[in-house]
C-alpha cells in the first residue's frame, strides 16, 4: 500500500500537502470544505494555483477527499435531508476543481425508519447527486461503517446492493476502514479472517472497486459496533494483523489512509507510519521537517 494520513487543510487547501509531505506521505486525504459545515466558499483562483503548484512540485502517489460529516443521504425528507444532497453536490464540484479522483462518503443513518428505507433513501440521494453532477468524472468511495446506532453500511451487503441499484454505478466505489470492519463483527486479527473480509468484497462488489483503504486500530471490541479509532498496534485488532493487511499483495498500489489521534506536531502520524512501513517490510524514509501546524480538520 501507499501510506499516507489525513491533513488539515488550515490556512489553505495547498497546507495539507505541505503537512502530508513534512512527514513523508505518500498519499494524502483532505476534507474540501469544513467537515462540520453544510456548505463552503468555492477556492479562490490563487487557492487552486498554489494547491496546483505544490502537487507538481512532490510526487505524492495520490491525493482523495473525504466528505462532511453532517450529510446523511439515509434521512427521511427533511430540510437536513435537502442540504445534505446539496452539500455533497457542492462537495463533488469542490473536488472537481482540484481534481480529486473520489470523495469517501459515509452511507448514512437511518435515524429508526429502518434498514430498507434508509437503503432505498440513499439510492435517491446518490441518483439526485449524479445527475446534478454528471459532468464531474469525481466518484463516490462508499465507506463501510462499525454500525453504530443506525448507521448503514457495517455489512459489505448494504454497500454492494447501494452499489446494484444506482443508476451510474461506474460514479461509485468503496472505502475500506479496519477498524469499523473490526467493531461491525469482521475479525481481521488472522490472515483468514481478514481474507474472509476481503472474499466478501470480492464476491458482492468486485476488488477493482476498492478505491483506498483507511488504516485504524479500534479502542472497541469485536462487534462492539462502537467507532472508536486507535493508534496502530494499541488497539484489539493489534500489531500482528497489520502485518497481513498492508503486506496483502493485491492492494500494493492503493492508499493506505491513517486517521488516528494526533496532535498540533503530527509526531502520532509519523509514528503510526513508521510502524506501517516496517511492517510492510519497508525501510524508514527520512522526513523532511518543516515548521507546521496540523490546528483542526476544516478548510
Amino acid at each position: 500500500m501507499k501510506f499516507g494520513a489525513h491533513m488539515s487543510t488550515s490556512g489553505g487547501v495547498w497546507k495539507a500537502l505541505e503537512r502530508g509531505i513534512s512527514i513523508a506521505c505518500e498519499i494524502v486525504q483532505i476534507f474540501v470544505k469544513n467537515n462540520m459545515q453544510w456548505f463552503g466558499k468555492p477556492y479562490l483562483p490563487n487557492d487552486l494555483a498554489q494547491y496546483a503548484n505544490q502537487l507538481a512540485a512532490n510526487k505524492l502517489a495520490a491525493v482523495f477527499g473525504h466528505a462532511g460529516y453532517l450529510i446523511n443521504l439515509a434521512a427521511a425528507p427533511s430540510p437536513n435531508r435537502d442540504k445534505s444532497i446539496k452539500s455533497l453536490i457542492q462537495e463533488i464540484q469542490f473536488a472537481t476543481d482540484l481534481g480529486l479522483p473520489f470523495l469517501v462518503l459515509h452511507p448514512g443513518a437511518h435515524l429508526g425508519a429502518g434498514e430498507k428505507a434508509g437503503m432505498n433513501r440513499i439510492v435517491d440521494g446518490l441518483n439526485e447527486v449524479f445527475r446534478a453532477t454528471r459532468l464531474s468524472p469525481v466518484r463516490i468511495a462508499l465507506e463501510n461503517t462499525a454500525g453504530q446506532g443506525t448507521c448503514l453500511g457495517y455489512q459489505i451487503v448494504h454497500l454492494a446492493a447501494i452499489r446494484e441499484r444506482v443508476r451510474t454505478p461506474e460514479r461509485l466505489g468503496v472505502c475500506l476502514d479496519t477498524a469499523h470492519f473490526f467493531a461491525a463483527g469482521y475479525d481481521l486479527r488472522t490472515p483468514q479472517g481478514w481474507d474472509a473480509a476481503i472474499r466478501e468484497v470480492d464476491t458482492l462488489i468486485g476488488l477493482k472497486q476498492i478505491l483506498a483503504f483507511h488504516l485504524n486500530d479500534s479502542k472497541t471490541g469485536l462487534g462492539s459496533r462502537v467507532d472508536r479509532h486507535e493508534h496502530i498496534g494499541r488497539g484489539k485488532i493489534g500489531t500482528t494483523a497489520f502485518r497481513h493487511i498492508v503486506n496483502d499483495a493485491r492492494f500494493c498500489d492503493l492508499p493506505g489512509c491513517l486517521e488516528t489521534p494526533k496532535s498540533d506536531d503530527l509526531h502520532e502520524d509519523v509514528e503510526n507510519l513508521a510502524m506501517l512501513r516496517t511492517l510492510a517490510g519497508g525501510k524508514g524514509i527520512r522526513i523532511r521537517r518543516t515548521k507546521t501546524r496540523l490546528h483542526s480538520k476544516s478548510k
